[in-house]
């Protein structure tokens, strides 16, 4: 009877928290893709990418968001969830019947147990692959749209700091004559491009775009006390093209951080081709970003119990602004060890720094808790609380 009361209180609280977290994880990662849908409509309506690519980039972005959705709403399904039942008493109860403060963490540590797994395949597998077909679905729809959106005897501005003139285009291969260039690219000096004919190359395996231009000159004036004004000529001559972010807010499709792999990373790191520099402990800092992050869950169990089980005097409200607030200091220490590894030439175990000082305040506060303590720092988070509630009242 003991074991089948006990399970009947375990189920009762997994469900009090997976609803609220649920909940919570659809409404984060709506409001985050919010963002970006407004960005790929105008990609349908204005570009005429068809609506399934649409879709393949949709489902691409998912796991990038619910890394970071998927912890947070954990967070506040148990927040919430014990905030209703500290309100109506039910925690008391059950405190009354002999269920001790560990035995109501048992079940919300297994569920943070298996976020912490689902995040962890997110992040080591899901997410990389993720990013990758992003970026070649992106550079897909940007090459076919390079492609055929060249008129001949129209001004073409898709790509940053070029505009591409051609007084012939053929449509079948794509060969253009009578080419003009304006070249005003950061990088370089400006430069007026003359051709022949070019054609634009697009490269599937470096994710590239390249003008391909016969017989012409560049027109080039240098900057100096001269003014030099310099005109080469050229039988050949690529121009590798940037494609304007106005559709979408990402980098140039190629191989980075984000798309390799959890063994591609320790390989780049610790393996024999290794280099020392801001590029090695950028991969540092995103290699143990992808090994600390998946305990936060587990550590936001031992934290939120405690917490959610607190009376509040601000109403059932404040267990989501203390959720928040927990989140967002867990984030902003990790941001900023990543910051102190990648510029700070700090040694990447500093990542797991933000998950040794969770796990202290949780184990703190949980303890003082199931001993009938006051909670450490209860008063700066009920201050917190009430002004975090008030702005977003005010919101």
């Amino acid at each position: 009877m003991r074991a089948m009361s006990s399970l009947r209180i375990h189920r009762y609280l997994l469900r009090e928290t997976l609803v609220p977290m649920f909940l919570g994880l659809a409404v984060f990662t709506l409001v985050l893709l919010m963002g970006r849908i407004l960005k790929l409509v105008e990609m349908v309506i204005n570009k005429g990418v068809p609506f399934m690519d649409i879709l393949i980039l949709f489902a691409s972005l998912l796991p990038s968001l619910l890394v970071l959705t998927l912890p947070l709403s954990f967070l506040l399904g148990v927040m919430a969830g014990l905030g209703r039942m500290s309100s109506d008493q039910e925690v008391l109860a059950l405190k009354a019947s002999g269920t001790s403060l560990y035995q109501i963490t048992v079940p919300v540590a297994f569920l943070g147990l298996g976020v912490g797994i689902i995040t962890a395949f997110l992040t080591m597998m899901i997410k990389p692959a993720s990013e990758d077909l992003f970026h070649k679905q992106v550079f897909q729809i940007a090459s076919s749209r390079a492609n055929i959106g060249i008129q001949p005897q129209l001004f073409n501005d898709e790509y940053n700091n070029v505009v591409l003139y051609a007084n012939e285009v053929d449509e079948r291969s794509g060969q253009m004559r009578g080419v003009f260039i304006s070249d005003e690219r950061p990088n370089s000096l400006p430069a007026i491009i003359l051709a022949d004919s070019g054609r634009i190359l697009s490269n599937q395996d470096t994710l590239t775009l390249t003008l391909h231009l016969e017989n012409g000159t560049v027109h080039r004036q240098r900057s100096g006390p001269t003014s030099a004004f310099h005109v080469i000529s050229f039988a050949q001559y690529d121009l590798n093209l940037n494609l304007g972010q106005t559709s979408m807010e990402a980098d140039l499709p190629r191989k980075n951080k984000k798309t390799m792999s959890i063994a591609e990373l320790y390989r780049a790191i610790y393996g024999p081709d290794m280099s020392a520099g801001p590029k090695t402990n950028e991969l540092i800092a995103e290699f143990h970003w992808r090994l600390a992050l998946p305990f936060a869950p587990l550590l936001f169990a031992l934290l939120g119990v405690p917490l959610g089980i607190q009376p509040v005097r601000s109403g059932r409200g404040s267990g989501f602004a203390i959720g928040l607030l927990i989140f967002l200091a867990y984030y902003m220490l990790l941001s900023a060890s990543g910051t102190l590894v990648v510029e700070g030439d700090m040694p990447g175990l500093l990542m797991w720094v933000p998950n040794l000082i969770f796990l202290l305040a949780g184990t703190i506060i949980l303890k003082a808790a199931a001993m009938e303590k006051p909670l450490p720092l209860s008063g700066l988070f009920h201050k917190l609380t009430d002004k975090l509630l008030c702005l977003l009242r005010k919101q």
